[in-house]
């Protein structure tokens, strides 16, 4: 039941990613589109209250529960991003909006964006750990919890290589090629959702 309320959650994120970006620019109710875009976050409410009602119904701890907090974890932190970068996408491109803004990619202007998203990439990693150690309080002694465990151990390993990427940029800034722009491509799932 889980994880189908997940991908009930992820599809939600998207249908109602759609609904408000079609009610801002193509029915030009900017207002509505946005009220729409608000409703976001209550999906992951309605995956956190499932999911504490199902441990405290009896079920045992498993990796379910452990992808249902790193999956509110996420959603909370990169959703907005999400939104934003898609949003400037489909103005950009379909409805003669302003160009994106590119990333630096080059020097220290591309060190301190990539502690930016790591910056974020350790807060869902945080909201996830609090999450499944609420879980593992919970459940308390009595209960199996070795999965929760482990998702929080993956958790830190997440947080830990995103930490090192921005370090890598830091001490070993990229140099711009002779006569090249200080812009360029986003790192990949710099401001995607998981």
């Amino acid at each position: 039941m889980i994880v189908t309320l997940i991908v009930i959650c992820e599809v939600g994120f998207w249908v109602l990613l759609a609904g408000g970006l079609a009610l801002r620019y193509v029915a030009r109710m900017p207002r509505a589109g946005a009220a729409v875009l608000l409703m976001e976050p209550l999906l992951e409410v309605v995956l956190l209250v499932v999911t504490a009602i199902d441990l405290k119904n009896g079920a045992e701890p498993d990796w379910k529960h452990g992808l249902a907090a790193v999956y509110v974890g996420f959603t909370l932190v990169m959703g907005h991003r999400t939104i934003k970068w898609i949003d400037a996408r489909v103005s950009h491109r379909y409805f003669g909006g302003a160009a994106p803004v590119a990333p630096p990619k080059y020097g220290m202007a591309r060190a301190v964006n990539e502690w930016k998203i790591a910056g974020r990439w350790v807060l869902a990693a945080a909201i996830a750990l609090g999450l499944l150690q609420s879980a593992i309080w919970y459940v308390g002694g009595d209960g199996d919890i070795g999965s929760l465990r482990t998702w929080q151990y993956r958790m830190l390993v997440l947080a830990g290589i995103n930490v090192v990427i921005a370090g890598a940029y830091t001490l070993f800034p990229k140099k711009a090629p002779a006569g090249a722009a200080s812009v360029g491509a986003e790192r990949p799932g710099s401001s995607t959702k998981l």
